[in-house]
């Protein structure tokens, strides 16, 4: 439970979505004083005093019948506080609890979830009192706070990570060893298929129908004696096709599974070709700071010949370019054609994702880099590339100090890191070069 879910819950207007803002620092939700403004969910990350959260802004319900919730209402309600690994109820301290906050109350107790009531607008010392009318709800632990001001928001973060015990996480993450390898895509790409093809058996629930994945599921297989931590996740669409609640969180199950991994394969489907979506995807994995292996499914439904491969090779690299760098797999999941090289290949990006480089050997590399091609001059001034460390690994950031950072061009930073590429046998890996001064 690396990077916590919290879901953040309340009828229209007691602050939900100011206090999201305030917790992300910035304006990521729409704030107005209108009822029903957040109508899509919002998710952000976030990191407090060392540990990362996501927060959910949920949209607050106003039930027609205050017995009653809509059918649409019950399965948000009911998918966030499912999905969630902590419930933040929020209610507004300046009324007493109305009908809907008790049905929801009663709703989230029923649940058996970690939950903390947030009673929001307690904007000065006086008004800490107000949490006094809430009790009535059953809920606690009880936290008075101002979204809008900031006041004690920090003592609410306090409070979530000590009902998270996000201590006893942190250890358990620290011993995990082993490649955590998460299968991402858009939906009905084959990542079933293709989980069960690696696990050799039917772990997964696999039907033609988009959507049958609804959670992420985690596996495990002997890699070479190592142990490979497998998640097949629900797939991932454009924000504005998600019309499902339940696909919505499906979606930010799949967000944290990228997050939490070390090399994220990609699935592509054959017969669709490499669409918009996809290199959303692939930026995603990429800006995050994973490995990636691009595996287009479903090869043996399409007509070949001896340019097919190639063609739909240089389809990809010709709409993501940077693609170039990464390693492309042609394989069926069906008929498990090239399905034993995946793990292959994989382990190859997660070596060198963790892989460590010599300050001496970066610096050897940088003067043969600079023999090879020198940085253009600027201005008339000559640029000096002084020395070269790396800074981290997993993602990998090097720096390089010169005499004029801000003068090397954009394509002297490309030939630098296709070298370095090509020097340290970096596959399928985000490098990142800093270039500073001296």
């Amino acid at each position: 439970m690396s990077n916590p879910l919290i879901a953040i819950v309340g009828r229209p207007n007691v602050g939900k979505s100011t206090f999201f803002n305030r917790v992300l620092k910035q304006r990521k939700a729409i704030v107005d004083s209108q009822e029903g403004i957040t109508r899509d969910r919002i998710y952000g990350e976030m990191e407090w005093v060392g540990h990362n959260m996501t927060f959910i802004d949920t949209g607050g319900y106003i039930p027609e019948d205050i017995d009653i919730f809509n059918n649409a209402v019950r399965e948000q309600a009911q998918e966030a506080i499912s999905e969630a690994d902590l419930i933040l109820f929020m209610v507004d301290g300046r009324e007493y609890p109305t009908a809907s906050d008790k049905t929801l109350a009663q709703f989230v107790r029923e649940s058996g979830k970690k939950t903390i009531m947030a009673v929001n607008k307690c904007d000065d010392l006086e008004s800490n009192k107000q949490i006094n009318g809430f009790y009535e709800l059953a809920i606690n632990p009880i936290v008075p706070v101002s979204a809008l001001n900031g006041r004690l928001t920090g003592d609410l973060l306090d409070t979530i990570l000590k009902e998270l015990d996000l201590k006893e996480i942190r250890v358990i993450e620290k011993n995990k060893k082993g490649m955590h390898l998460a299968i991402v895509g858009m939906p009905n790409v084959g990542k079933s298929s293709l989980a069960n093809a690696l696990l050799q058996k039917e772990q997964s629930i696999v039907t033609p129908i988009a959507g049958t994945t609804r959670d992420s599921i985690d596996s495990y297989l002997k890699y070479y004696n190592k142990t490979i931590t497998l998640v097949d996740t629900a797939g991932l669409r454009k924000r504005s096709k998600i019309d499902d609640s339940i696909e919505f969180y499906s979606s930010v199950r799949t967000q944290r599974a990228i997050l939490n991994c070390d090399v994220s394969l990609v699935l592509i489907d054959a017969e669709k070709g490499f669409t918009k979506q996809d290199k959303t995807i692939i930026d995603d994995v990429i800006v995050k700071g994973k490995g990636l292996v691009l595996i287009v499914n479903k090869w043996d439904l399409i007509e070949k010949d001896t340019q097919t491969m190639k063609n739909f090779t240089d389809e990809i690299e010709y709409q993501f370019k940077s693609l170039s760098h990464y390693p492309i797999l042609y394989i069926s999941a069906l008929t498990k054609q090239r399905v034993s090289k995946v793990l292959k290949i994989a382990n190859k990006v997660f070596k060198s994702r963790k892989l460590t480089i010599k300050t001496s050997l970066l610096n050897k590399f940088l003067q043969k880099s600079v023999k090879k091609q020198s940085p253009p001059a600027t201005h008339g001034k000559v640029i000096n590339l002084n020395y070269m460390t790396q800074v981290s690994a997993a993602p990998h950031l090097f720096v390089i100090y010169t005499n004029y950072p801000k003068l090397i061009t954009a394509s002297y930073k490309r030939f630098i890191e296709n070298q370095l590429r090509e020097e340290f046998d970096l596959l399928g890996i985000p490098i990142r070069i800093s270039f500073r001064k001296k």
